[in-house]
């Protein structure tokens, strides 16, 4: 039938186009996240966080970010990060020592507890 056809077409049309506003929009709106969180329950602070992640092509060194949902707020704390080799969480045989990585990343999330606060 040919309004099955020109049907099918104008849904995957619809399909292509809407999925090439949700890539634009994740890219311009989330780049390197990966992960959003929200205020703990129970937290005086208002925001979540954002977690980003890079590492450049042909590059050892990984970038791991901690930033405020919404850094205007007053209870936003300042952006932490670290960058660091890879090399350091694996071992000669390419194993990852999950532990080494994890210690890491504990650490920068004690940074960005401590960090002080935005004076606004």
């Amino acid at each position: 039938n040919e309004c099955n056809h020109v049907c099918l077409i104008l849904d995957s049309g619809k399909y292509i186009v809407s999925n090439v506003i949700l890539q634009l929009a994740s890219y311009t709106k989330e780049k390197n996240a990966i992960m959003f969180t929200y205020p703990p329950p129970g937290s005086v602070t208002s925001t979540g966080l954002v977690v980003s992640s890079k590492l450049p092509r042909f590059s050892d060194l990984y970038t791991l970010s901690i930033v405020s949902a919404d850094p205007k707020s007053i209870s936003a704390g300042r952006p932490v990060e670290f960058t660091k080799s890879v090399t350091r969480w694996f071992t000669k045989d390419g194993v990852l020592v999950e532990g080494l990585f994890w210690k890491d990343v504990g650490a920068l999330i004690d940074d960005y507890a401590a960090v002080p606060k935005k004076k606004n």
